[in-house]
This record gives structure tokens, C-alpha cells and sequence, in this order.
């Protein structure tokens, strides 16, 4: 079995945030890499309704995956501070209540959403063979969410331990597979959208396989399945664990309030926002997973009672984040018309790609803020702060924005619209970590302390 030292709690901080936010975004890439090759195959078809269908069930899917994320946040926050305490018991058992309360969480869910999808497709604009090519899409992927939730959980936990390599080795595997399946299921077999969808399914039982294995055999990380010490620690895990469910959700509203607004001007529009959905995380991976990547080093440092290094730590991703996205939207601005080829983009599709292709993909450092001001948040004890802030950003700093921007600018101005608000809220999430940390380094611990030792100090501090 490996070492489970708290390894962030020594060593250079921005090593650390590269380290793991470059060993955390190649999964993520291989994940959304492959969703872009399924745009790029669907493209190929020729029917403009299959892109715009991938569009409206992203959005869908969107929602659930992000559950899934705010679910594995929780197992990674708790563990990452029992590991940085020295409890090695505590941490086993944290994600093991974890695993099985985000388990029953998305069964219900699942139930949910198919039940509210064909609802949920009206809402966000779509209409009769777009419509129908969706809820194919759904039917397929839907039901594999549990499955994903346990992957997600377990790499959740494998990076709370240090070990990014590991969790991306899981994505990787999941994206290979995707990957390989299809062009054998889209075009060998003839299967078009339902072949996609089989791939993605296969791609999540990759993932679940292939993070849990090294999370059980190498770290012990899970203790034995128990409903009473579940419910005992039902407590510590719906205090991350809710708010940032409800944090990650906020995402997909976003998404959904953009993809209603971007129908107004036609399903090319809507195509184009569908590109641009599956390009940008492929093209910012390494922001995306930026609130998984920083949060064990945040979470080992505060369960060691380092003030200054979980400062240090914030600090150095905001750099971070800065240079990287200045780097890629430079890289995106000199690849438009080759990325507007790709797809075979005219019309409002084409004035979308390029917009968001030019001066717009710099507005992503306020976006990658935002994740750096969550994770702290997460970590420190604070997680309803995130929520706050996403839902702020995606709701009063996304809809009269992108109404605005549209009626000022059409489809283009939807994206123009969501980029402005972006600005607002990152200042502000910047603003509230620091007076967080401010808070935290003005009574400084005696030494390392539990998690449930931190819920009582930060309980006083808020009376």
C-alpha cells in the first residue's frame, strides 16, 4: 500500500497547482475530447438538427454530470482534510459515506430527470426532429449517472491522496475507449446518435472501473459499507456535499438559459453554441479542473492548520489561470477559421465560432477564478459561499446580460452578454476568499485538528 502522507503540506505551491491541475485536466480533456470528436463525426452526417440535438441533451446531461461533480467535491474536501490531519480511519470512512449517499442521490435523480426530460427539451427551444434525435440521446446515456457518480467519487478520492496520476489514468482509459467505439458505432454499424451515446455509456463504466480498482487496492480508501456510520456522518458530507451540488447545478441553468436564448435565432445558432460547448472545455481543461486539482492541496494545508500556504496556494492559481487562458485564447484566435472548417460552420454558426474564437475566450480567466474562489471555499469549511456565487453568476449575471446582449448584437451578443458577468462575480469570489482567509489566520489552530474539530471552530467564528 502506498504512502498517504500529506505530501501538499511541504514543497513549492505552484508546482503543486501545475502539477495538479495539468495531471487533473488530461482526464478531463480526454473526456470532453472525445465529446468534440462526436461533434466532429456527427458534423460529417450533414444534418444540422443531430449537432443541435447533442446541444439540447448537453444541457440535460450537463445538470447531471454536475451533481455528480459537486457530489465528488465532497469526498475529496473531507478526505483531503482527514488526510492532511493524519486519520487515516477518518478518510476511508468519509468517502465510503460519501460513495454511497451520492449512489442513492443519483438513482433518484436518474428517475427524476427521465421522467421531466421531454419537459425540460420544451423549455430550452427544442422542436420536432431535434426534439426527438434528444430524447433518443438521453435514453441511452441517461441511465449509466450512478455509474458515473461512483467513478467520479473514487478519482475524487484518488487525488485527495496526491494521486491526480492515477485519476487521470481513468479518464484517459474512458476517453481511449470512447474514442475507438465511435467511428465504429456511428458510421461502421450506421447507429448515428444512439452510436455516440452506446460510446459514452462505455467510456463511464471505463472511468468507474478504472479509478476505483487503485483507489481500493493501493490507498484502502474505502471502509466497509455501512448504513448506520453513513448516517452518522450524513452531517459532515450534505454540509459540502449540498452546496456544491447546488453550486455545480447553477452551471447547467446557465447553460440552459444561453441555449433558450441562442433557439430564438435558429438551429444553426443553436449548432454553433454546441461547437463552442464541446470546444471550450477541450481548450480550458486545465481550468475546469482547477476546483479538483487545487482543492486537496487547500484541504491538506488547512486539516495541517498552514494559513499561510492555503494563501499561497489561492495565489499561485490565479497566475496560473491568467497565463493560461491568455496562452490558449491566443492559440484558438490563430486556429478560428480552421476550427470554423472543421465543422463545416456558415451562417450564425460561423459569426458564433469566431467570436468566441477571437477576444471572448480571454473573458475564461474570470471563469477559472471563480473555480479557484470555489475550491477554496469548499475546502475551508465555507462551501455555501460557492453557491452563492455560481448562482449569482448564472442567473442575475447570465440572463438579463445575455437578453441584453442579444437584443444589441443577435445571436453573438448572447455569448458577449455571459462574459460580462463573469467579470462581476469573479471580483467578487476573489474578494471573499481573501476575507476568508483573513478570518482563518486571525485564529490560527493549535496544531493539526480533525475536520470535526474545524466544523466547531468555524461554527464559533460565525456566532
Amino acid at each position: 500500500m502506498e504512502s498517504a502522507a500529506p505530501k501538499f503540506t511541504q514543497g513549492g505551491l505552484m508546482r503543486h497547482v501545475v502539477v495538479m491541475s495539468f495531471t487533473s485536466s488530461i482526464g478531463v480533456m480526454a473526456i470532453f475530447a472525445v465529446d468534440f470528436v462526436d461533434m466532429i463525426f456527427i458534423s460529417m452526417l450533414g444534418n444540422a438538427a443531430l449537432a443541435a440535438a447533442i446541444g439540447y441533451a448537453g444541457t440535460i446531461l450537463f445538470f447531471t454530470t454536475s451533481i455528480s461533480i459537486g457530489v465528488s467535491i465532497a469526498a475529496g474536501a473531507l478526505t483531503a482534510r482527514s488526510v492532511g490531519a493524519g486519520n487515516q480511519a477518518e478518510a476511508r470512512q468519509y468517502a465510503t459515506s460519501v460513495m454511497m449517499a451520492g449512489f442513492i442521490a443519483s438513482v433518484i435523480i436518474f428517475g427524476l430527470v427521465w421522467l421531466s426530460m421531454d419537459s425540460a427539451l420544451d423549455f430550452l427551444g427544442a422542436k420536432q426532429e431535434t426534439k426527438l434525435l434528444a430524447l433518443d440521446y438521453l435514453r441511452i446515456i441517461l441511465p449509466s449517472m450512478p455509474v458515473l457518480m461512483i467513478g467520479m467519487v473514487a478519482g475524487a478520492v484518488l487525488r485527495a491522496y496526491g494521486d491526480a496520476k492515477r485519476a487521470m489514468y481513468a479518464t484517459l482509459a474512458g476517453g481511449v475507449v470512447n474514442a475507438a467505439l465511435d467511428p465504429l458505432l456511428i458510421f461502421g454499424l450506421g447507429l448515428d446518435l444512439q452510436g455516440a451515446a452506446l460510446a459514452s455509456v462505455a467510456s463511464r463504466v471505463t472511468i468507474t472501473l478504472v479509478s476505483l480498482l487503485p483507489a481500493i487496492r493501493l490507498y484502502d480508501g474505502f471502509a466497509g459499507l455501512s448504513v448506520s456510520l453513513m448516517l452518522r456522518d450524513l452531517r459532515a458530507v450534505l454540509a459540502i456535499a449540498v452546496p456544491a451540488v447546488l453550486a455545480n447545478i447553477a452551471t447547467p441553468i446557465g447553460s440552459a438559459i444561453m441555449t433558450r436564448e441562442m433557439a430564438r435565432f435558429g438551429t444553426d445558432a443553436v449548432a454553433g453554441l454546441a461547437v463552442i460547448g464541446r470546444l471550450t472545455p477541450v481548450a480550458f481543461a486545465i481550468i475546469l479542473a482547477l476546483s479538483g486539482a487545487i482543492g486537496p492541496i487547500v484541504g491538506q494545508n488547512f486539516g495541517a492548520g498552514l494559513n499561510d500556504r492555503v494563501r499561497g496556494s489561492f495565489f499561485a492559481a490565479l497566475r496560473f489561470t491568467a497565463f493560461y487562458v491568455v496562452g490558449v485564447s491566443v492559440i484558438l484566435f490563430l486556429l478560428r477559421g480552421s476550427i470554423a472548417e472543421l465543422f463545416s460552420a456558415s451562417g450564425e454558426s460561423l459569426t458564433i465560432i469566431y467570436l468566441f474564437c477571437g477576444p471572448l475566450a480571454l473573458s475564461y480567466i474570470f471563469n477559472g477564478w471563480i473555480f479557484v474562489g470555489n475550491a477554496t471555499f469548499n475546502n475551508l469549511g465555507h462551501p455555501f459561499y460557492s453557491t452563492w456565487v455560481n448562482w449569482g453568476r448564472h442567473t442575475v449575471g447570465t440572463w438579463p446580460l445575455v437578453i441584453l446582449g442579444a437584443s444589441l448584437w443577435g445571436a453573438g451578443g448572447v455569448l458577449i452578454g455571459q462574459a460580462i458577468g463573469g467579470v462581476f462575480f469573479a471580483g467578487l469570489s476573489i474578494w471573499m476568499a481573501l476575507r476568508l482567509m483573513d478570518r482563518n489566520a486571525a485564529t490560527p489552530p493549535d496544531g493539526p485538528f480533525t475536520p470535526e474539530a474545524r466544523f466547531h471552530v468555524i461554527q464559533s467564528r460565525r456566532h
